[in-house]
C-alpha cells in the first residue's frame, strides 16, 4: 500500500485560511481537516488523468448577455483602386505591398506565387537575424503550396484574394509535420500532428505558408527560448508580445500578412509598437482548434497585416463555427468596403483622452479626422468595477492550462524568472481558491451586462490603444477591436488607436476603421530596413 501523505494540521488550515484572507475556529478547523484530506487525495487522483492543452473545461464562457442587435450591412468585396496595378521592374518593390494590391498582381498573372513567395524568402533569411521573430522557416511547404497556386490559376482556378499569398502563422499555431514550440523551451521539438482550422482554412484560400513566427514564451511578451523579438523600428525595443513575431515580420515586409492571437493585448500591443492593423475579433468568431490553450475564456485569434482591409479579407477566410471549437458562433460576417461612417455612432472614451499619456497628441488628432469625415463623437464611459482584481481568471485558467509543467519543474526551463513572468504566476495562481474565480467572474457577468447596456446606444467607440483598462476590460468580455497606426512619437516609433465594436460587429468596426485610415498614411509607413 503507498504511504498516505501525513492528514493535514490545524497550522496548515490557519496559514490556507490567512492566504485566502478567511478566519475559521478551533471547531471549524477540526471539523474541516477530515474533508481537506480527502480533498488533497482527489487532486492527486485527478492528476492521475493525462490532460493535454488542448482539453478544455467543460463549462464553456459565451460573450452574450443579452439580445445582440446586429446592424445588417451588404455583402461586399475588397475596395480596389480604379487603375490596374502594374508589376514594378524589382519584385522586392512589393515587400510592403497590401494584401489587396498583391492579389490583383498574382491574379492578373503579372506576378507568380512563387516569384513572391522566393522574394519573402529571402528577406525573412536577410532580416531574421535582426528581429529574431523566425522559429521556423516552412520553405519546402511554403514553395510546394506557391507552385500549387500558380498551376490552378493557369487552369482558370482562382480561390479568391488571398490566393498564393505569403503568410507567417503565430507558433502557437499546429502545423502538420512542423514544430510548434509556442515559444517556450520545453515545447522546442514539439510536433503536433495536425493543422490547426485556421491553417487549414487559409491553405483552402490558397494562401502561402512561409514561416512560423515567435511569441513571447507561452504567449506573454517577446521574449523566447532564442532570443528577443525586435521591433524594425527600433532594434534597441522589443516587439512587444505576445505575438511578437507577426508583428516584427509584417512591420518589416517578411510576409504578406501574419495571424496572431490574443488573450490581453497581444495583438494590440505588438500591432502598436511595430505600426501595424491589427484585427481581433469577438471571443468566438474564430476557432482555436489547433491553437494553444492559454485562457479558454479570453483567447481569441486574429490577423496582422498592412491595412484595415487587408484585415478584412483574412478575416473573412477564418471566421465561423468548424465543429470543433464549440465556442464559435454561427454570426455573418457582411463586409462593404468603402462604406464610410454614414448611420454608425460612434463612441470615445472622453476622460480616457483627456488623460496625458504617451500619443496623446496623436490621438487627438485621430479624433479631429473622425469628426472631419462626419462622424458625431459621443462620449461614453466604461463600467466601473475592479478590473484588475479580475486578472485571477487568467491566472488560474493558464495555470490549469500548464499544470503539469509547473508539477514537473519544467517551469524552471522558461526563460524569464521573475516576479512578473510565467512561472511565478502559475505558481501563485495554484493558492487561489475556486470560489474566488467563479466570484470573479459573476463581477465579469455585472461587467457584460453594464457593456451590453453601453453598446445598445453606439456602434463602435474609439479608445487610447495602452491606456487604462480598456485593453483588459474589453478582452475580458470578448468584444472586437481593431487597432491602426496613427502617427509616431518623439523617438519616431509608431503610436495607435484602438476602435471597439458591438460583439459580432466587426463589419461595422471595419468600416470605421477602413474610414479613418483612408484619410491617413500612416500605414503606408514602413521602417527603413538600414540593418
Amino acid at each position: 500500500m503507498a504511504d498516505q501523505p501525513p492528514s493535514i494540521t490545524h497550522d496548515q488550515i490557519l496559514a490556507a485560511a490567512e492566504l485566502a484572507g478567511l478566519r475559521f475556529t478551533e471547531s471549524e478547523q477540526a471539523l474541516m481537516r477530515e474533508g481537506l484530506d480527502t480533498f488533497r487525495s482527489n487532486y492527486a487522483a485527478l492528476r492521475t488523468v493525462t490532460l493535454p492543452n488542448h482539453v478544455a473545461p467543460a463549462l464553456r464562457f459565451d460573450p452574450l448577455v443579452a439580445a445582440l442587435p446586429i446592424a445588417g450591412t451588404p455583402a461586399g468585396r475588397a475596395q480596389e483602386d480604379s487603375a490596374e496595378p502594374r508589376a514594378p521592374a524589382e519584385l522586392e518593390e512589393l515587400a510592403f505591398a497590401p494584401v489587396t494590391h498583391l492579389a490583383r498582381l498574382i491574379k492578373s498573372r503579372q506576378v507568380s506565387s512563387v516569384a513572391l513567395t522566393e522574394m519573402y524568402l529571402r528577406r525573412l533569411k536577410r532580416y531574421d537575424p535582426h528581429l529574431r521573430c523566425v522559429v521556423t522557416l516552412t520553405e519546402e511547404l511554403a514553395l510546394e503550396q506557391a507552385r500549387r497556386a500558380d498551376a490552378e490559376l493557369a487552369t482558370g482556378n482562382y480561390r479568391g484574394p488571398l490566393h498564393g499569398i505569403p503568410w507567417g502563422a503565430k507558433d502557437l499555431l499546429a502545423t502538420r509535420g512542423i514544430r510548434t514550440t509556442w515559444g517556450a523551451a520545453p515545447f522546442r521539438d514539439q510536433v503536433i500532428d495536425q493543422d490547426a482550422t485556421v491553417v487549414r482554412r487559409l491553405a483552402d484560400a490558397g494562401a502561402v505558408l512561409v514561416a512560423k513566427l515567435s511569441l513571447g514564451e507561452l504567449a506573454w511578451g517577446d521574449i523566447w527560448f532564442d532570443g528577443v523579438t525586435k521591433s524594425p523600428w527600433n532594434l534597441d525595443n522589443g516587439s512587444s508580445g505576445s505575438s511578437a513575431g507577426p508583428g516584427a515580420a509584417t512591420a518589416a515586409g517578411l510576409v504578406g500578412f501574419s495571424i496572431g492571437t490574443e488573450t490581453w493585448g497581444s495583438i494590440v500591443s505588438p500591432s502598436t509598437r511595430c505600426g501595424i492593423t491589427g484585427l481581433r475579433p469577438t471571443f468566438g468568431r474564430v476557432s482555436r482548434h489547433g491553437a494553444m490553450a492559454l485562457s479558454w475564456s479570453m483567447d481569441k485569434i486574429g490577423p496582422m497585416c498592412r491595412s484595415v482591409a487587408d484585415c478584412a479579407l483574412v478575416f473573412a477566410a477564418i471566421y465561423g463555427p468548424d465543429g470543433l471549437d464549440l465556442t464559435v458562433a454561427d454570426q455573418p460576417f457582411q463586409w462593404q468596403p468603402g462604406a464610410g461612417l454614414d448611420g454608425l455612432r460612434i463612441g470615445y472614451l472622453a476622460d480616457a483622452f483627456a488623460e496625458e499619456y504617451a500619443g496623446q497628441a496623436n490621438d487627438a488628432q485621430a479624433l479631429e479626422v473622425l469628426r472631419s469625415l462626419g462622424g458625431e463623437l459621443i462620449p461614453v464611459q466604461l463600467p466601473p468595477y475592479p478590473l484588475d482584481a479580475l486578472t485571477l481568471i487568467l491566472s488560474v485558467e493558464a495555470a490549469a492550462a500548464f499544470d503539469e509543467l509547473t508539477r514537473s519543474d519544467q517551469d524552471e526551463l522558461l526563460v524569464r524568472q521573475e516576479q512578473n513572468a510565467w512561472p511565478n504566476v502559475l505558481r501563485q495562481a495554484r493558492l487561489i481558491p475556486a470560489v474566488e474565480y467563479i466570484q470573479a467572474n459573476r463581477v465579469r457577468t455585472l461587467v457584460m451586462q453594464a457593456m451590453a447596456g453601453l453598446m445598445a446606444s453606439i456602434d463602435v467607440y474609439v479608445a487610447p490603444s495602452l491606456g487604462g483598462n480598456n485593453l483588459l476590460l474589453t478582452n475580458l468580455t470578448g468584444h472586437p477591436a481593431v487597432v491602426v497606426p496613427n502617427g509616431f512619437g518623439n523617438t519616431g516609433e509608431p503610436t495607435s488607436i484602438t476602435f471597439t465594436g458591438r460583439l459580432y460587429g466587426e463589419a461595422s468596426l471595419l468600416a470605421v476603421a477602413e474610414a479613418y485610415q483612408s484619410a491617413t498614411d500612416f500605414h503606408r509607413q514602413h521602417p527603413p530596413m538600414n540593418f
